[in-house]
Order: structure tokens, then sequence, then C-alpha cells
């Protein structure tokens, strides 16, 4: 299946999006309103809350626009590049499960993304009031795999 025929039916079978998709197929996170679908030997993950959707597209928007100095960027709406993308999103969560419980280091995995963003909102009251200079430190020291090249 070529790019574009993939987009195509992806963006069909896939009405609600995950944001944190990349986050759950890379295997650093898991998230209890996530359902992935494949096609044609492709995952996909969707959300099935409409709310916990929209809690964790402003989260993520917020990071990225918090997280631009820490990533050297100054694109503000263009598609980022995957390694940058991948620290934003997982940098991100564990940044925001180290302001949670800061006596805990940060994990090296999200257990319920969904269940994470929603104790934030409850604890600090809105995406805005959180504490991005702390989150900011494990955006800017996570580090995505590096691919391997035979």
């Amino acid at each position: 299946m070529d790019n574009d025929a993939f987009r195509d039916t992806y963006r069909a079978v896939n009405e609600r999006f995950c944001p944190y998709e990349k986050t759950i197929l890379t295997s650093n996170g898991g998230c209890s309103r996530a359902r992935k679908f494949c096609i044609a030997e492709r995952e996909g993950v969707q959300c099935d809350s409409a709310q916990a959707q929209a809690d964790c597209l402003a989260l993520l928007e917020a990071l990225r626009r918090q997280a631009r100095f820490a990533l050297k960027s100054t694109e503000t709406n263009s598609a980022l590049p995957h390694n940058k993308a991948m620290r934003i999103q997982v940098g991100g969560l564990r940044g925001l499960c180290a302001v949670l419980e800061p006596d805990t280091p940060a994990p090296s995995y999200v257990e319920d993304i969904s269940v994470t963003v929603a104790a934030s909102i409850r604890q600090f009251g809105t995406i805005d009031a959180l504490p991005y200079s702390l989150i900011l430190r494990e955006i800017a020291h996570y580090q995505p795999r590096k691919r391997k090249h035979p």
C-alpha cells in the first residue's frame, strides 16, 4: 500500500486519533483509552474518549509551544521531525509524571497517559498552569533510541 492510500484509509478508519500514538506504538507508554488497529501491516491508535483526546491535544500543543527553545526549533505550525515529536511526547509525559510525584524518579514507561493527563489537570487546575520549567527538563533529557544502521 502506498503512503497516500495508507493516509487516506487511516483518516477514514481513525476518526478520533490518539495524540500520543508515537508514545504508545514505541512502547514508551500505555493508555486505558487507546485502541490499536491495523491497516496493511501498519498499526494505528485511536482514542475512545472525546474529552481525553481534547485534554491530550491541549497538553501536547502546550508542550510543543513551551519546548521550542529546548528543542532549538522556531517552527510553530509545521510537523516536527520524528525525534523532536518523540522528545515532546515521551519527555513531556515523563516530566508530567515527575511533577505529579516529585519524590519518585520519572518513569521510563508511562502506565496510563489519560489518567496522568487528567491527574495533572485536577492538581494544577488547567493545562496552562502546569510547571513547564520542571517538565521541560525531562523533554531536554529524553533521547529517542538511535536507528541502527547495517
